[in-house]
């Protein structure tokens, strides 16, 4: 991880006794499972409960239930690729939870993440920037200079949060979509692939295009 002495990750520290349960087993799991192996975490278990018996993911088992008795060691991370799901996922944790951060991801100077959050490989976090809980900052994203995400929200694949812009909660912003500097885009929108919002957004709906607009 290309970091900064300056930025905060709200998680519980790591140590060589510890591992990850990450809840849910579909391919945001995979790609969640994929980081902590970079960031060296050995010891994963996925918990899912629709799991066949003795499925796994590289040599990572998927489980129904969580084990019992509890290791305390090991810390929890929500893993479900829809935002409203993770976020009962993260409502529901028994434990304290983990954040994912790439070691080919860049936090910048005073950049805060906060828990159950994912940055995955060469995501870019600039420097103020302020992310909230349980948010995904997917492969390539980019969320610049003093830019704000809300909870649960997620960041697509080479999608652009420029500087000193507004996420809501709950935004799903699609592969390759931008939003450009200064703009504030409210909760529970969904900007599709490859749109550009030039302008703040600020009714819940489905908005997609060049400049992005409302169609849902």
């Amino acid at each position: 991880m290309k970091t900064n002495d300056n930025s905060t990750t709200n998680s519980a520290p790591y140590n060589s006794n510890a591992g990850i349960f990450i809840l849910g087993f579909g391919g945001h799991a995979r790609s969640a499972a994929d980081v902590a192996v970079a960031a060296k975490w050995s010891r994963i278990i996925f918990i899912d409960a629709n799991a066949d018996d003795g499925e796994h993911f590289s040599s990572f088992p998927a489980i129904r239930t969580l084990p019992d008795p509890l290791d305390p060691n090991w810390l929890f991370f929500p893993a479900a690729g829809d935002n409203r799901r993770r976020r009962s996922q993260m409502e529901n944790v028994a434990g304290q939870l983990a954040t994912l951060v790439s070691p080919e991801a860049h936090l910048g100077v005073e950049s805060i993440l906060d828990l159950g959050t994912l940055v995955a490989h060469g995501a870019h976090v600039g420097p103020g920037a302020k992310i909230g809980r349980g948010v995904i900052l997917n492969t390539h994203s980019i969320v610049e200079h003093e830019a704000q995400v809300g909870d649960f929200a997620h960041i697509s694949v080479n999608a652009v949060v420029a500087g000193r812009s507004k996420i809501g909660s709950n935004v799903f912003l699609g592969a390759g979509a931008v939003v450009i500097d200064s703009v504030s885009v409210c909760s529970d929108v969904v900007i599709g692939a490859g749109a550009v919002v030039t302008s703040s957004i600020d009714e819940p709906g489905i908005y997609v295009g060049v400049p992005a607009r409302r169609v849902k």
